[in-house]
């Protein structure tokens, strides 16, 4: 009585969980709508090389996932519908002997490049450089050093906008020109400290996008880690300037290397195509299940039905953005579901043979499977694990819906399965009925000898 009740309310809470997937999508409002990638959707994909030449090796890592919040912050300001930044490693650049580090920004529902391009825009590149002089060709006159023509030189000192934690619109309270004022994180202000207790006394150049814009001489140092940007700004420059530090100062210059549309039609047809083949498999495999196992194929597919329910309402509450790779990683998901069933079955059928009946054929064959279908499912999650680790986006979108799917199927076969079968009533095991019902493939029972041995013992 207590496993059908415990099935009754699996069975409910599939019911429950079917309504949210659908409830949800049906509203277009409703936060928890499936996320379509790029392919399914439509829109653009820019694809930037990154420059990490002059980063130390170590800081690589930290940089671009800087970079990428700094881009995703950009692009979140002008309204994209779910946009997608992600940095990508491409591998040994040719000649360079270093890997190069690439942004992939995807635009959903914006198909006109250049849009896109402007949506991304020119993103600032703050940096402080230490004047250097050269003193190659320097002589001594009068016992001080001459320069000559020759002319100083600022180098980058390592303090970029990667540092900058706030930039905010200040006014000179004599002149009244507006002015940049900053301030740095911790890091930053360890930095700042740094370089102005080193330069008392001579200028720092402050450069955006390489173009010098000031060069303040450091009185004193300033351990606070403030620091002001002064010019020729009119307000509307300082706003923008302010504005565009604030949600775009880049760690590392980028370049725009490649770009992709895709149209809307083919995004759509895309997904049109992806859901009809799932349709058509779940249909086919459920067809194979009931023709095949019968009473058990039944509850397999029940269980089946639960497992998608499962995988929906993850996909929307996680969320997953949900690509033509992905899609095909559902797909296959739901396959290896199945197959932990029929390996289950068929240890069924070999116990009953055996002589055990119906109840202890179906505890037993679940015990008996279960190395079989630990051993299946733990490789496919190791490479699927692999595959997200190592793989490109497209090939993590297919490895993390597989993932995914082999996590819950396993739930589904071993919780929601057993709990299905072993609610089932069993009386009568020996009756034709229950023959037919347990039997399988084109035989209409058993086997006559398989229950007789059952009524001997």
């Amino acid at each position: 009585m207590k496993t059908r009740l415990i099935a009754l309310l699996l069975l409910i809470a599939t019911l429950g969980i079917g309504w949210f997937v659908w409830k949800t999508q049906a509203n277009p409002a409703s936060a928890y709508r499936f996320r379509l990638g790029l392919d399914l959707q439509g829109g653009t994909a820019l694809t930037y090389q990154a420059d990490v030449s002059k980063i130390d090796p170590s800081r690589v890592a930290a940089s671009m996932a800087s970079l990428r919040d700094v881009i995703e912050r950009r692009v979140n300001l002008f309204g994209v519908s779910e946009p997608v930044v992600q940095t990508e490693e491409a591998g040994i650049a040719a000649g360079s002997g270093a890997a190069a580090e690439r942004l992939i920004v995807e635009l959903p529902g914006v198909t006109d490049v250049q849009q896109a391009v402007d949506q991304i825009g020119k993103t600032p590149l703050l940096e402080f450089r230490t004047l250097t002089i050269d003193t190659t060709h320097a002589t001594i006159k009068n016992g001080v050093l001459d320069l000559g023509t020759t002319s100083p030189q600022f180098v980058a000192s390592g303090l970029t906008g990667r540092y900058l934690d706030l930039a905010t619109l200040e006014f000179d309270p004599t002149t009244g020109s507006p002015i940049i004022g900053l301030s740095f994180n911790a890091e930053g202000k360890d930095l700042f400290d740094k370089l102005t207790k080193d330069n008392v006394g001579k200028p720092l150049a402050i450069y955006l996008d390489g173009e010098q814009i000031s060069a303040p001489t450091v009185n004193e140092e300033i351990r606070d880690g403030k620091a002001q940007i002064t010019g020729s700004f009119t307000v509307a420059d300082a706003q923008k300037l302010v504005r565009d530090l604030n949600y775009g100062s880049l760690p590392v210059p980028i370049t725009l290397i490649s770009t992709q549309t895709v149209g809307a039609t083919l995004g759509e047809q895309v997904l049109n195509s992806g859901v009809k083949a799932g349709i058509i498999g779940l249909i086919i495999i459920g067809l194979f299940l009931i023709l095949w196992y019968r009473l058990p194929g039944l509850v397999s597919v029940v269980s089946l039905a639960t497992y998608i329910a499962l995988m929906l309402a993850l996909f929307k509450l996680i969320p997953v953005t949900l690509t033509s790779a992905g899609i095909a990683g559902f797909i296959l998901s739901m396959g290896m579901a199945v197959d932990a069933n029929i390996l289950i079955f068929e240890r069924m059928k070999e116990e009953i043979r055996s002589g055990r009946s119906i109840t202890d054929s179906i505890r037993e064959g679940f015990a008996r499977a279960w190395l079989s279908i630990r051993d299946g499912n733990l490789s496919g999650l190791i490479a699927s694990v692999i595959l997200f680790w190592l793989g490109t986006s497209l090939v993590k979108g297919f490895a993390l819906t597989l993932g995914l799917g082999i996590i819950v199927s396993l739930v589904t076969a071993l919780v929601v399965s057993r709990t299905y079968l072993l609610a089932l009533p069993t009386g009568g095991e020996g009756s034709s009925v229950a023959r037919f019902f347990f039997g399988s493939g084109f035989r209409n029972k058993v086997d006559a000898h398989d229950f007789a041995s059952q009524k001997r013992s």
